[in-house]
């Protein structure tokens, strides 16, 4: 894969493997048929997984422990060809394997007996109407009347073979297993507009007319439900096993930093006609982020290659009404060009359902193909309607001015979940303004752009639940860096410690191969990927002499083929078992050696076999090679090489780590997350480090009983504030802000820290498992900052206020307790308090009795009601 997957993507992957594989084996060994949807929120990378998933299929994967599959075949289906293009196009960028020929779109003239295993075809509706030049010769009916070189089933030139009767052989040929994806898998069954649509993914998937349905379906959609009921609706589950659904989280997603963070909506503040006005605000928004993105790629280094970071352009989306008069247009351009100093008029460009130059007064406004809006960075302006289209996103628009009514928050909400994509697929650290999409909205009040956030927030089929990662606001405000904070206070955040989120099925050896790869490709460590796999090979040589007798048992094992004869006799209930063993040919090694490179990784097994072979020779004969292979294979069969194999590849990726520390913090910020994201793949936390905040947007109002907006409260002292060094606390409960005051109160106190709820590098995160043992992470709410009395150091403390009643409590503690455990030094003091009767109880996580006694308890309540805690 060209990119590194997420961690909730590579577990939707392992998933669909798993399903693929269970789905393969069903039809091949009882043909029975099935289908499974995999669902993921806008933005998830839906096609990034596809294509880990197909490669996997095709060409195996030892990170995912899968044999490639020689069999498989892949149909991608949807109802647009545009879709199928797009996708097309992603699955290359995304795969390093799938190469344009192994990417197929079926059109005219495709004259095929089957398909092609290894190979993804994709088609659509209109390509199986019975009009279609492909379907030609399929359809019979009443042709008595007709030129025989006229008839319906008169295949057209070129084509010996309908695309059914293609499908049909594909399908009917046992050394072949057909894989059906259909993409936007919600679309094309049930609506009564799409009649003709819905009979041919019918036909497609039941089969019909001597066309056997297909073995696998594979929905792809936002939501699971609209899939299953489609597909339930269209009849098509009868005979048809449903597998266990492959849901992504949408929470794991916004964690992830593919998507935008914070969703800021504006509205009047009173009755009126300020649509101009606010759309002036919009323009200078949209002004102010270009130079901000700016900004941020001046302060990015070089990469290796010497070239400059190229800034992110920004895009504003004007959505009209269905209906608009020209009026509208014009004035809407006009206030943009007025307050948009330098603006070409081929700046702006229109995704309607008229794709020509539009008119509107004198402004002609060239149409763009919404798939082509995200690439053409010269246009800075685009108006549309409703959500653009299926498949459609475009992570630099980053301002939405809605000209439509309050009744359609529905179709504003739509095209939202169309922008909500980061620019860089990453979040951008300790800057949330770069983080964030501006929502302006000219036609809604207070009491119905409620109804927009309640949708953004409670979630929805376009925008589900993030979790509570997502921000929206309605009065926001962005809060820079505190003047008034000392240097030495930044300097300690900087220095403080945080936790990845561990992944399952981590693997030390890919974790090891990807960061060669990554250091090479930085100019860090030019030969990495040599040197890896020169340690590794000293490793597995170090293994076969220290486990000499258990590797030559094996060796015996992969040169042995086991095998078994039943005899049986007529009349006689019972057989007669003969065991047999022979020496394994090359077909039976090479696949003890495919099995090796699943566990050992490609590359080291193939490493270790050049190293045991020696050079080429060709004088040499194939003993040596052949050799080679069962020893490889062997080794891997061993469980302490393959321990020990592990434990030095984390030894080494550690070593590297620490090595070029220094170096990777001075790489830009997309370089510096892919070694995040390296650090993180372990099966236990990895420490991580802070990176200072920029900026943060806050909501700055909030409503009383009766509705009348006013001021939040505000406090001094925090990293990030305005002009007059205030920052807002309505976020907090009441005893939140009391253990804030108390905190600032206490003698030496500096500044204090909101910590971001969300996973963002400026956090301090900590790792603890649920009750069911899965990992997950806490963002203590508040790091203080004061100076030790004697020299002044200055010293940090983790305090966090959760109430002891939540679900999550005691785990949170035990994650808390471990986390002081490994980094306590680091703190002044690490505390967690609740409430109890009224009077706040604290445990200090830095005692060891503490400790003891919260890895024990099983009650949150009654560990605070101990005498290991205190009044606070």
């Amino acid at each position: 894969m060209q990119y590194t997957l997420k961690d909730y993507q590579a577990d939707a992957v392992r998933e669909v493997i798993d399903r693929l594989g269970d789905a393969r084996k069903r039809f091949r060994l009882l043909g029975d048929r099935s289908q499974f949807a995999l669902t993921a929120t806008t933005g998830a990378g839906k096609t990034v997984m596809a294509a880990a998933a197909i490669e996997a299929l095709f060409y195996g994967d030892d990170a995912f422990d899968v044999a490639p599959d020689p069999s498989a075949v892949v149909l991608w289906f949807s109802d647009d060809p545009n879709l199928n293009e797009q996708t097309r196009f992603r699955l290359m960028a995304a795969s390093d394997k799938l190469k344009h020929s192994d990417l197929v779109t079926i059109e005219h003239p495709f004259s095929m007996e089957k398909l092609a295993p290894g190979t993804v075809y994709f088609l659509n509706t209109g390509k199986l109407t019975k009009s279609s030049l492909l379907t030609r010769g399929h359809d019979t009916g009443d042709e008595t009347q007709q030129f025989p070189e006229l008839r319906p089933s008169a295949s057209p030139d070129l084509q010996s073979f309908t695309i059914w009767e293609t499908l049909a052989n594909t399908i009917a040929d046992p050394s072949l297993t057909l894989f059906m994806v259909q993409d936007e898998a919600h679309r094309g069954f049930g609506t009564k507009s799409s009649r003709d649509k819905a009979t041919i993914v019918r036909r497609l998937i039941d089969g019909h007319g001597g066309v056997p349905p297909m073995p696998v379906v594979w929905g792809i959609s936002a939501t699971v439900q609209r899939f299953e009921a489609a597909m339930a609706e269209a009849d098509l589950t009868g005979q048809r096993i449903a597998l266990p659904r492959v849901t992504v989280d949408p929470a794991r997603v916004q964690e992830s930093g593919l998507l935008k963070d914070t969703i800021a909506l504006d509205i009047p503040a009173e009755t009126g006609a300020f649509d101009t006005v606010l759309l002036t605000r919009a323009t200078q928004k949209i002004v102010e982020s270009t130079q901000a993105w700016a900004d941020y790629a001046a302060t990015q280094p070089s990469n290796a290659a010497g070239s400059p970071v190229d800034p992110v352009v920004p895009l504003m989306v004007l959505q009209v009404p269905n209906t608009p008069d020209e009026e509208l247009y014009v004035r809407a351009l006009d206030t943009v060009f007025a307050h948009w100093p330098g603006l070409s008029e081929d700046a702006i460009a229109h995704v309607l359902g008229d794709h020509s130059i539009q008119q509107w007064g004198p402004y002609q406004v060239r149409y763009l193909a919404p798939e082509r809006v995200q690439d053409a960075t010269n246009v800075r302006v685009l108006i549309a309607k409703d959500a653009i289209s299926t498949g459609w996103d475009c992570p630099r628009a980053e301002v939405l001015v809605s000209f439509r009514p309050a009744r359609d928050a529905v179709h504003i909400t739509q095209l939202l979940g169309r922008m909500v994509r980061a620019p860089l697929a990453m979040r951008i650290p300790g800057n949330e303004k770069l983080n964030a999409v501006e929502c302006i909205l000219p036609h809604f009040d207070r009491k119905t752009a409620e109804t927009v956030v309640q949708v953004l927030t409670a979630g929805s089929e376009d925008f589900p639940d993030s979790g509570g990662e997502r921000k929206v606001l309605i009065d926001p405000r962005e809060f820079g860096q505190n003047s008034a904070i000392p240097e030495t206070v930044w300097a300690a955040l900087e220095a403080l410690p945080s936790q990845s989120l561990p992944r399952k099925g981590a693997k030390p050896i890919h974790r090891l191969l990807a960061l060669a790869h990554a250091l090479a490709t930085d100019g860090l460590r030019p030969d990495a990927g040599k040197q890896a796999l020169e340690e590794m090979c000293a490793v597995l040589d170090g293994c076969a002499a220290r486990y000499r007798s258990r590797i030559e048992e094996a060796v015996q094992d992969v040169w042995t083929v086991q095998g078994q004869t039943v005899i049986g006799t007529y009349g006689s209930e019972t057989s007669l078992v003969e065991r047999f063993a022979m020496v394994a040919d090359d077909r039976a090694i090479q696949s003890a050696y495919r099995d090796a490179g699943r566990i050992l990784s490609k590359a080291i097994a193939g490493a270790y076999v050049d190293y045991l072979a020696g050079p080429d020779d060709p004088n040499t004969d194939d003993d040596g090679l052949r050799e080679a292979h069962v020893r490889t294979a062997a080794l891997s069969l061993v469980h302490e090489v393959r321990e020990t194999l592990g434990q030095e590849a984390d030894r080494l990726t550690t070593a590297w780590l620490d090595e070029h520390r220094v170096a990777i913090m001075d790489l830009a910020d997309d370089r510096q997350a892919v070694y995040n994201d390296i650090r993180a793949m372990s099966t236990d936390p990895q420490r991580m480090t802070i990176t200072r905040p920029t900026n943060v947007v806050a909501e700055t109002m909030g409503s009383t009983d009766d509705g009348a907006r006013v001021p939040l409260p505000t406090r001094t002292r925090h990293l990030l504030a305005d002009e007059d060094g205030s920052f807002p606390v309505g976020e907090l409960n009441p005893w939140e802000i009391e253990v804030l005051d108390h905190e600032m109160t206490r003698p030496g106190a500096v500044a204090w820290y909101r910590n971001p709820a969300r996973n963002a590098q400026e956090a301090v995160s900590v790792a603890y498992q649920d009750g069911k043992g899965d990992w997950r992470t806490m963002r203590p709410d508040f790091v203080f900052f004061d100076t030790a009395p004697g020299d002044g150091t200055v010293r940090a403390s983790l305090v966090d206020p959760h109430s002891h009643h939540l679900a999550d409590a005691l785990p949170k503690l035990r994650g808390l307790a471990r986390f002081a455990v490994e980094f306590g030094d680091d703190f002044h003091r690490v505390e967690a308090l609740t409430r109890v009767d009224g009077q706040l109880r604290v445990l200090d996580m830095k005692n060891e009795s503490v400790r003891s006694a919260v890895n024990e308890a099983t009650d949150a309540l009654a560990l605070y009601e101990s005498r290991y805690a205190n009044n606070y």
